[in-house]
C-alpha cells in the first residue's frame, strides 16, 4: 500500500506519514486502537497531524459501513420533548388539538406536510427524519 506524504506548516521542514486507507474491519480496528493512543496529541505538532488524518480516515469508513439510520419520526419528536421538557399542551400549536397530538405519539395519525414543517422549524427536528415512512405495521393488510 502507499503512504501518503503531508508536509507541516512550515515550508522548510517536511514529515512523512505512514498512513494507508482503511479497506478492511481490522484496518479499521487498527485505526481505532492508534487514535486512541493518540488522543492527548497536541494541536499543531506531528502526532496531533496524525491524529487528525486517522480520524478523518475513519469518518470517512463509518460513514460507509455504518452509516447511523435516521430516527423514526415520533422517536424523534418524543426525544424532543423530553430534551426541551416539553408536554403534548406544547405540541398542540404545531400539530393539532391535543387528541391529534396523542394519536400522532401512537402512530395512529401520520404527520402532514404542515405538522413536519411546524415541528422542524419550532423545535429544530431534521426534515430528514420527519418525512421517514413509518414503521411497517405487523398487521398492516
Amino acid at each position: 500500500m502507499r503512504s501518503t506524504t503531508a508536509s507541516t506548516h512550515k515550508p522548510s521542514s517536511e514529515t512523512v506519514m505512514d498512513i494507508k486507507p482503511i479497506r478492511t474491519e481490522a484496518d479499521y480496528q487498527a485505526t481505532l486502537k492508534e487514535i486512541e493512543g493518540l488522543m492527548m496529541a497536541a494541536p499543531d505538532t506531528p502526532e496531533g497531524e496524525r491524529l487528525d488524518v486517522l480520524v478523518t480516515l475513519l469518518e470517512a469508513w463509518e460513514r460507509t459501513h455504518y452509516p447511523l439510520e435516521l430516527p423514526d419520526p415520533v422517536e424523534a419528536i418524543k426525544f424532543e420533548m423530553e430534551r426541551q421538557g416539553l408536554t403534548v399542551k406544547d405540541l398542540e400549536p404545531l400539530i393539532g388539538r391535543s387528541n391529534r397530538v396523542y394519536e400522532v405519539l401512537a402512530h395512529k395519525r401520520p404527520l402532514t406536510l404542515r405538522m413536519i414543517w411546524n415541528l422542524h422549524r419550532a423545535l429544530g427536528i431534521p426534515a430528514e427524519s420527519l418525512i421517514r415512512p413509518p414503521p411497517e405495521s405487523p398487521h398492516a393488510a
